[in-house]
């Protein structure tokens, strides 16, 4: 089982890899009960948000690391992968302007 540092680093380098926009690391230990680290990134459109949360889901089962949970990939326009220790939200620009998780 990899640490959420570890974690972090096989979903930035997936996120990085299929050239993920604005890719943003918050450490929400203090604020979340439910993860130590969330990562936000941009996807170009619903096929590119798609494509992100796939090679992030594939990086991570190549580590040994299944997610808990995957929501929004028929819509992509805002992926949710749930690691456990790591959430990753990959969202269309215009999505990630609504929501502004990074203000929470």
């Amino acid at each position: 089982m990899l640490s959420a540092e570890e974690l972090k680093n096989v979903v930035v380098d997936a996120l990085d890899e299929v050239k993920g926009v604005d890719i943003r690391v918050l450490d929400v230990r203090e604020k979340s009960s439910f993860a130590d680290l969330m990562v936000i990134a941009t996807g170009t459109s619903d096929r590119h948000v798609k494509a992100l949360a796939g090679k992030v889901q594939e990086k991570c089962r190549e580590a040994g690391e299944r997610p808990i949970g995957v929501e929004g990939e028929r819509e992509g326009q805002w992926v949710l992968i749930d690691l456990a220790d790591v959430v990753v939200h990959v969202m269309t620009a215009q999505t990630r302007d609504y929501y502004n998780l990074e203000k929470l």
